[in-house]
C-alpha cells in the first residue's frame, strides 16, 4: 500500500478529482501498479496526500467511468486490465467458432485482385543499407511521389506500420485520460478498442449520407473536445463517403475548437471518390493517415501519415526509441507499386472490380426490400431483425458475417450485420436470396418472414 501511495504522491500534479485520476492513470501505464491490484481505501488515501475523501471518491468515480477500475462497495476498487478488455470488440466482430464456406465477416481485400510484385521486386537488388539510425524514416521518393497525390499540402509526412499503427502513435501522443474523444457511429471496433485502453471518454456521433453528422457534433463539442476520428472515405462499415460540402461544414465547425481531427483514410487506392481531407482548411488541427493494405495489400503493413512538424517529430522520436522505421525494403516495394505502369492498371482493375460486385450485391437486396446505405468500400451493413438469429441462421449454410453490435458506439433500434461484398465474386443473386431471409429472422429457430 505504502508503495502505491508514494506512486500517487509522485505522479500527483494537481490537488483535484481528475488530477488524482490522472495520477493513477499514470501509474498503471508505469507498471507501478498492476491489474487486480486494490487500491487503497478513500480515507486513507485522502489523509496520505492531503485530499479530501470527497476528491478521492471522484477520483475513482472517474477511473470506473473510463474502465480502468472496478468498484465494489467495501470489497473495495480493483485496477482492471485495459490491455485484455480493449481486444473485446475486434474479437467479437470477427470471430467464428468454426470455419464456414464463404467468410465474408474479415473485411480484407480479394487476393486476386492486389498488385503483382514481381516486376518490382526484380528492380531490388539488396534489402538496403540506411547511411545511419536516424536517417529520414521515408524513402525520398516515396515522400515525393505521396505528396504529389495528398489532399492538401502537408507540414509534415512520415510512413508507419499501418493504419492502427499510426492511430495508436497518434492517440497515444495526443490523448490523456478522461479527455472527450469523438468517433463515428458505428465506429471501426479496433479504433474503439484502443481509445478504451487509453481511458479516454469515448463520444459517439452518428454518420449519415455525407458523413459525420454536424449537428449532434456540434453539440458534442459544447464541451471539450480532444479529437475527432472519423473516415473520410468508404466508411467501414457502411460505405458512407464524405461530400466535399461536409467536410468543408465540419472544418467550419471544428475550426473554432481546439479538437485534433484525425482522418483514417483506408479506403485510398480503391475509391473513385478524389482524395478529402479536413486539412484543406485545417491543416495544423489535421493528421491524414493513408492506408495500403486494401488496394495494395494486408501484409505490406504500410500507411502514409501527415500532421504538424510538432507532431510528427514527437512520434518519430518515440519510434527510435523502438522499432525505429518502417521498413525501407517494403517502402519501394510500394513506390513499384505507385509508379509502375502495370501495377497501377491492376488497382484501376481492382477499383472497377470491387464497385461492380458491391453494386450487384447491394441491387439484388435492394430487389428484396432490404436498404443498404452508402455508395462505396469493400463492406456493406446490412440492416437485420435480430443480429443474432441472422448470423447463426448464415453460418448454418456457410456463411459468415459480422455482428453489427461491437460497432456500435451508441444504442440503436436497428439491428446490423457487415458484410464483406467485396470477396463476392459470383452468385450475387444467390446470395442476396440467403441474406434477405436471415435478416428477417426474427429469433433463433424463426422461419423468414
Amino acid at each position: 500500500m505504502r508503495s502505491i501511495l508514494s506512486a500517487l504522491e509522485e505522479r500527483l500534479e494537481h490537488n483535484t478529482a481528475r488530477g488524482l485520476a490522472a495520477a493513477v492513470s499514470r501509474a498503471i501505464a508505469d507498471g507501478v501498479i498492476a491489474p487486480d491490484t486494490k487500491l487503497p481505501p478513500i480515507r486513507t488515501v485522502a489523509t496520505e496526500l492531503a485530499l479530501s475523501p470527497t476528491t478521492v471518491s471522484s477520483a475513482w468515480a472517474l477511473l470506473a467511468r473510463s474502465g480502468a477500475v472496478r468498484t465494489d462497495g467495501r470489497r473495495g476498487t480493483t485496477v482492471l486490465d485495459t490491455a485484455v478488455a480493449g481486444s473485446n470488440r475486434y474479437s467479437r466482430a470477427l470471430e467464428h467458432p468454426v470455419t464456414l464456406a464463404q467468410d465474408l465477416s474479415t473485411g480484407v481485400p480479394d487476393e486476386e485482385l492486389l498488385p503483382r510484385i514481381t516486376e518490382v521486386l526484380a528492380d531490388l537488388d539488396t534489402a538496403g543499407t540506411p547511411s545511419s539510425y536516424l536517417e529520414d524514416p521515408v524513402v525520398p521518393e516515396l515522400a515525393d511521389v505521396l505528396r504529389d497525390d495528398w489532399p492538401y499540402p502537408p507540414a509534415g509526412l512520415t510512413v508507419v506500420d499501418g493504419a492502427m499503427d499510426a492511430l495508436d502513435l497518434v492517440t497515444r501522443t495526443t490523448l490523456r485520460f478522461g479527455d472527450r474523444v469523438v468517433v463515428e457511429h458505428p465506429c471501426f471496433p479496433p479504433l474503439a478498442d484502443l481509445l478504451e485502453a487509453l481511458s479516454v471518454d469515448v463520444v459517439g456521433v452518428p454518420v449519415d449520407d455525407e458523413g459525420l453528422d454536424p449537428v449532434p457534433l456540434s453539440e458534442a463539442c459544447r464541451g471539450s473536445v480532444a479529437a475527432v476520428v472519423l473516415q473520410p472515405r468508404g466508411h467501414n462499415p457502411t460505405g458512407v463517403t464524405m461530400t466535399p460540402a461536409r467536410a468543408e461544414r465540419l472544418a467550419s465547425l471544428l475550426g473554432a475548437t481546439r479538437a485534433l481531427v484525425i482522418e483514417d483514410d483506408s479506403a485510398h487506392g480503391l475509391s473513385p471518390a478524389p482524395p478529402l481531407s479536413l486539412g484543406r482548411w485545417l491543416p495544423e488541427q489535421t493528421v491524414h493517415i493513408r492506408s495500403f493494405s486494401k488496394s495494395h495489400g494486408p501484409d505490406l503493413r504500410l500507411a502514409a501519415v501527415s500532421g504538424s512538424a510538432e507532431l510528427l517529430r514527437t512520434i518519430d522520436a518515440r519510434r527510435h526509441l523502438g522499432q525505429g522505421w518502417s521498413s525501407r525494403l517494403l517502402q519501394r516495394i510500394l513506390l513499384g507499386l505507385l509508379t509502375q505502369e502495370q501495377a497501377v492498371a491492376q488497382v484501376e482493375a481492382a477499383r472497377t472490380a470491387y464497385a461492380r460486385r458491391r453494386e450487384l450485391l447491394v441491387g439484388a437486396l435492394s430487389e428484396r426490400g432490404l436498404t443498404v446505405a452508402g455508395t462505396e468500400g469493400l463492406n456493406i451493413w446490412v440492416p437485420v431483425e435480430d443480429e443474432t438469429a441472422a448470423i447463426v441462421r448464415l453460418a448454418s449454410q456457410g456463411i459468415g458475417v459480422s455482428a453489427g453490435a461491437p460497432f456500435a458506439v451508441l444504442p440503436e433500434a436497428q439491428g446490423h450485420i457487415r458484410v464483406t461484398a467485396g470477396l463476392v465474386r459470383e452468385h450475387h443473386e444467390e446470395l442476396a436470396d440467403r441474406i434477405a431471409g436471415a435478416a428477417r429472422t426474427a429469433s433463433w429457430g424463426s422461419r423468414a418472414r
